[in-house]
């Protein structure tokens, strides 16, 4: 359980030099306290250790301009200016504040930047810096309107006294005067107790768009700190709990030659009054499918083309719908490109199952073609729509998924990161931006994690198989080339051991379903089995390259040798399969996600000739979760079971990943109370054990605290709780790791192993 200490230090972080010369990445061959950056040279293959020099003055690949030029990139709150053909690097800012963000106009004359709430620009061919937007918190202070009487004493006054009269046009002409002299600045743009973020110019430098939230309070959670430098508890702060009042959001615009600003109205976008289809379920009476006012969205963008025609994506704060919709930036109007729907949640590669985030999405070169991914057909595909014709194109189609999609620098080709040949391996792919065949680059099966080249001739390549960990390797950008392998990471113990490449299989749901699996045979069986359960849910583990639960891939290559037999399920919610697997455990955690389980038990029963009393169960995070739900509810199928950092009660968990598959606890109770252990733990009866760090900020040790609560009110007496006071989530030391799976292997010894 030493990890990266007994494996080796894999590589990690790739990126490339902007001359595509060198190949950086992050690495620890020599074991020491921490990692540090290496570079390689693509011509010699050179691995050398890059000095406090190189890391100071290396350059960061960030944005180009259109021809590639040149290319601006922020470093430590500075900006810089790359010239490609030369290599020379110009400083553009140096100060104590910092300036991110740096884009070239649309014109390519000028670097747009921001600084704080506010856009500027800094001309490339004389140097001059412009202040672009003048956003300001608070109110705008006006003068306080005079009484009645006020006015009456004022206009009496200027009627009795010619002076006063004389003074008063003598000081309104001066202030006019000095207001004609001043020269011209940008709109001051109040906005009260709203932040202001994401700013952005239009290529024709007309308007300038941004983002602006309103902060709702809610109450967050507090983790304590019991072993500490001084000896007292500690608290630090951490996330709240799902149901909370979210944040508001809404996209203003400021047209700068007429100095206004407008915020889009949301009211005629097709479906923003629909309510969710699962209020239904808690309808007194008749139900209204509508609501009377819109539904809360966030917004991204807008994605400009190069001739400044502009789209938005729209989700909906319920994460139930994406609108994708042009914009006109002097009306304000919205235009439908494409409606996504989904009544679980919206999600897949591609597309971000957090509504903050936009997906893969942009322009083609014609500049009037919008480029986008859905899971329309039930797999996360690319899609192109040309405003022009307003026809909608699929571009790739079939029982498989895009996982990334990036533009060639020339806008002709896609680069595609896809599971076309098997749901448990990846490959890069290239493909025309019209569609058509998508040509594989990469050919070894299992992981190919991509980096591409500046000049787009080689890749950068991460590449793993099952029981062979990461490495870096080079290869040209074309198809059969060959890959060379730069690093050699593992350790002389780690390569002592023959790591078993696990077959995967797939076995019948009840509902008839085939899920796959990984499956750990020993050469000796001794009649046991452990299943288990990967954690996330949204996450694969059902593959063919090295698993980023190795610990437990090694843990199971002992069980195996030990005689267990191991079972590693991709179950409902899994990653990699497409939308009805993905959603699969709507409103039910512990339904589909768990009989795939018990389902994966009979298989080894039926198939493997494993004892039906003496199978295990074990996972972490949601695989503790499904662990405790096995343990209550199928306790006739799991004799033992291992929880570690386990949810106990999905109302206690984060609001973000929670609501998208339960909704919240007010408006979907029945959800909640489906899906929580802590509702079941009358049904323990065979023996469990649970294991949780006391300083999870993700799931918190309060968790296990309130279901050990409720096991010692229920009375009872299988069960066994370990904490580790000074682990979070993902364990760090390797001896809470050892200690933990060394308990681990103890349950299953103790409760699976056949007495002599």
């Amino acid at each position: 359980m030493k990890g990266e200490d007994f494996v080796g230090y894999l590589p990690e972080r790739v990126q490339w030099s902007p001359d595509s010369r060198y190949i950086y990445f992050s690495w620890n061959p020599d074991h020491e306290l921490v990692r540090s950056m290496y570079k390689v040279e693509t011509a010699t293959g050179k691995i050398s250790k890059m000095t406090d020099d190189e890391q100071k003055s290396r350059v960061y690949i960030d944005t180009y301009n259109d021809d590639h030029t040149l290319m601006v990139y922020s470093k430590d709150g500075d900006l810089f200016l790359y010239n490609t053909k030369t290599g020379s690097v110009k400083q553009i800012t140096n100060t104590l504040e910092s300036e991110s963000g740096p884009e070239f106009s649309g014109d390519q004359k000028q670097v747009i930047y921001s600084v704080g709430k506010n856009l500027f620009s800094w001309s490339i061919t004389d140097g001059t810096t412009r202040q672009l937007s003048n956003f300001k918190s608070g109110s705008e202070k006006k003068d306080s309107k005079a009484s009645s009487q006020e006015e009456w004493l004022k206009n009496d006054q200027l009627a009795l006294f010619e002076v006063l009269n004389e003074r008063k046009e003598e000081s309104e002409l001066s202030k006019e005067q000095l207001e004609n002299l001043k020269p011209e600045r940008p709109l001051e743009i109040y906005v009260g107790d709203k932040d202001v973020f994401d700013q952005k110019v239009s290529p024709d430098m007309a308007y300038i768009t941004y983002r602006l939230r309103k902060e709702a309070k809610h109450k967050n959670t507090e983790v304590t700190h019991f072993v500490t430098e001084s000896g007292y508890t500690t608290q630090s702060p951490a996330r709240s709990k799902v149901g909370i009042e979210e944040d508001t959001y809404e996209m203003g615009i400021y047209d700068i030659k007429n100095d206004t600003t407008y915020t889009l109205d949301t009211k005629e976008i097709e479906g923003i009054y629909n309510k969710p289809a699962f209020l239904e379920d808690y309808a007194d009476g008749d139900f209204d499918p509508k609501y009377e006012t819109p539904r809360e969205v966030i917004f991204h963008g807008p994605f400009f083309s190069k001739n400044g025609n502009a789209f938005v994506d729209i989700r909906s704060q319920d994460n139930k719908d994406r609108w994708i919709m042009l914009l006109d930036l002097a009306s304000g109007k919205l235009t439908l490109v494409d409606h996504q729907h989904d009544d679980a949640w919206i999600g897949g590669p591609g597309i971000s199952s957090w509504n903050f985030f936009p997906g893969n999405l942009g322009w083609l070169a014609d500049n009037e073609t919008i480029w986008f991914q859905s899971e329309e057909t039930g797999y996360s595909h690319l899609y192109t729509y040309n405003i022009k014709t307003k026809k909608k194109k699929a571009l790739t189609k079939g029982d498989f998924e895009i996982r990334e999609a990036k533009l060639s620098n020339d806008k002709k080709y896609f680069y595609l990161q896809s599971n076309k040949v098997s749901p448990h391996v990846n490959h890069f792919y290239k493909m025309p931006v019209t569609g058509g065949k998508m040509t594989q680059i990469t050919s070894s099966e299992g992981q190919n994690d991509v980096t591409i080249s500046p000049d787009e001739k080689q890749l950068a390549v991460l590449y793993s198989y099952s029981n062979k960990p990461t490495e870096l390797y080079l290869m040209k950008n074309s198809e059969g080339a060959v890959m060379k392998q730069l690093t050699n990471s593992t350790t002389e113990a780690f390569d002592a051991y023959s790591w078993k490449d696990p077959e995967i299989i797939r076995f019948e749901a009840e509902d008839g379903a085939k899920v796959p699996a990984r499956i750990y045979k020993p050469e000796k069986p001794n009649g046991a089995a452990v299943i288990f359960v990967h954690g996330a849910g949204y996450l694969q583990n059902v593959h063919k390259w090295w698993s980023s639960y190795y610990r437990e891939f090694m843990f199971h290559n002992y069980l195996t040798d030990m005689g267990y037999t191991v079972l590693d399920i991709d179950y409902r919610g899994s990653d990699g399969y497409g939308r009805d697997w993905r959603t699969g455990i709507y409103r039910w955690m512990g339904g589909k996600d768990l009989s795939d389980q018990v389902d994966g038990a009979a298989y080894l029963v039926k198939e493997q000739g494993i004892d039906k009393d003496r199978i295990g169960i074990y996972g972490g995070s949601y695989g503790g979760f499904i662990t405790l739900m096995a343990m209550f509810t199928a306790p006739d199928t799991f004799q033992s079971g291992a929880a570690l950092r386990s949810v106990t009660d999905w109302a206690h968990y984060n609001h973000g990943y929670t609501a998208n598959i339960l909704n919240t606890p007010v408006q979907d109770s029945i959800a909640y109370a489906k899906s929580s252990p802590i509702y079941f733990a009358e049904g323990l009866k065979g023996k469990l054990v649970m294991l949780h760090g006391m300083v999870d900020d993700n799931v918190q040790f309060q968790d296990v605290v309130r279901l050990s609560q409720r096991l010692i009110e229920l009375g009872k007496k299988d069960w066994d709780l370990a904490v580790f006071p000074m682990e979070r989530h993902g364990f760090v030391e390797a001896s809470s790791w050892a200690d933990e799976y060394r308990r681990i292997y103890e349950l299953f010894e103790e409760t699976l192993k056949k007495e002599e």
